[in-house]
């Protein structure tokens, strides 16, 4: 059918080992590159900015000779924003205002409280975080979109301080305009698992965050595996993918371009349709065929989509959408007639594109909600980046004279069932003489 992607057919005895052979690909990890990341992780540690100026230079910017050079103040960033068309700097303006609204709308309400009859009250309270970390990749590209969908929730919760590192590149006035917009405090042009490792220990010039949250390589996706716990992250982010479910109706061309536009970020993204139609396979595989060529990273598309992309036909829709659920998705393209009645039926994907209009492509950049999203399976337990992340909830005990009374003896009991007798003497001792 076409020799760019692989077809699947999912009512064949081979389907199970084939779609397990996709899940596969994404989840590997590798030894080696987890022990060269724990010593680098250490060296950053124990010596400070000597180690993390040394990798720098080692890997980003061999010329570089004080970390000072590459902090980059706010009136560079100003500076940047100012230097760009009048376009351009409406787009990244509509773009911020959109995540913002978003995430202002999307706070956790302040307070839970529930009180009762005894006078009791009990409460969640939310808090923002004091300082977090924000890694936007970077090198061979530049995305300022990334850094307005990480640092604009975190803004939002209210975090005290706001720190974003990045590998220096060539081209990077998008992103300064970006930081400048996002009203970041810190702006560092480091990379890679040393940036990881500065944000979570600290160094003499980068302050230790309470939180790292934002994509990037293999290297920076094991730092921050390796620094959870010592410091929080807002997930394990592998590479990106998308599973498109599709009906008949479905343009052919829309999701063509869909497939491509995952698999032009990297040779290890990841691009699926699932449908019923055998008749929109052959349109889109013919699509595939016709448009890749022409596209500017079309070496990347095609490794990509022959590496781990997939058109797979299903029974139904309802096999379809179950099919979906077992990939659980990063992005899951509903391109469905009446997608939301379909929606319920999701249960595991980071971001849900309900109709054929919706591409994926507007989550990347403005739609409002975070694109930094659970991958590799990982949307069955984990959740999208949200303006929650970047805070943290507390619970509140507030008991009446009354209440702790009546409920002195009852907390003795269960305390003296667990073998803890001071615990006994210390809710009697709350008893109303």
């Amino acid at each position: 059918m076409s020799d760019l992607i692989r077809s699947l057919d999912a009512s064949q005895l081979d389907f199970d080992a084939a779609f397990a052979a996709l899940l596969v690909a994404r989840a590997s990890r590798s030894g080696e590159l987890a022990a060269s990341v724990a010593e680098l992780i250490e060296q950053v540690r124990v010596r400070g900015d000597e180690a993390l100026l040394g990798f720098t230079r080692a890997f980003d910017a061999p010329q570089v000779e004080a970390l000072d050079a590459l902090r980059v103040t706010r009136e560079a960033q100003k500076a940047a924003f100012d230097a760009l068309d009048a376009h351009t700097q409406t787009v990244l303006r509509t773009a911020t205002e959109r995540i913002r609204a978003f995430h202002r709308e999307t706070l956790p309400t302040q307070a839970k409280e529930y009180r009762d009859e005894l006078g009791n009250v009990m409460a969640r309270e939310y808090l923002p975080l004091s300082r977090v970390g924000i890694y936007v990749p970077g090198g061979q590209a530049s995305y300022p979109s990334t850094l307005l969908m990480t640092a604009i929730p975190a803004r939002v919760a209210g975090v005290g301080e706001v720190l974003v590192v990045s590998p220096p590149s060539e081209n990077d006035t998008l992103l300064l305009a970006a930081a400048y917009l996002a009203d970041v405090d810190s702006l560092w042009r480091i990379g890679g698992a040393q940036a990881i490792a500065a944000l979570a220990y600290g160094t003499e010039s980068v302050a230790r965050v309470d939180l790292i949250a934002g994509p990037g390589s293999a290297r920076v996706t094991e730092a921050k595996r390796q620094v959870s716990g010592d410091v929080g992250i807002d997930l394990i982010a592998g590479p990106s993918e998308v599973l498109v479910v599709a009906d008949s109706q479905a343009p052919a061309d829309w999701i063509a371009l869909d497939l491509c536009a995952q698999a032009e970020h990297d040779a290890d993204a990841q691009a699926v349709l699932v449908t019923p139609s055998h008749e929109l396979i052959l349109q889109v595989a013919a699509e595939l065929e016709s448009r890749v060529p022409k596209m500017k990273r079309a070496d990347l598309i095609k490794a990509s989509l022959r590496a781990h992309g997939a058109l797979i036909r299903s029974r139904n829709l309802d096999q379809a959408i179950e099919i979906a659920n077992r990939f659980a998705p990063e992005h899951l393209s509903l391109c469905v007639e009446d997608a939301r009645a379909w929606l319920p039926r999701v249960r595991h994907a980071g971001a849900v594109f309900v109709g054929a209009p919706s591409s994926e492509v507007f989550g990347d950049y403005l739609a409002g909600p975070s694109h930094v999203l659970p991958t590799s399976g990982t949307a069955r337990f984990h959740s999208a980046l949200g303006v929650d992340k970047f805070m943290k909830a507390r619970s509140v005990i507030a008991l009446s004279a009354e209440g702790a009374s009546e409920l002195a003896e009852l907390a003795a009991s269960f305390a003296m069932r667990e073998g803890l007798e001071a615990h006994a003497l210390a809710a009697r001792a709350r008893t109303s003489q």
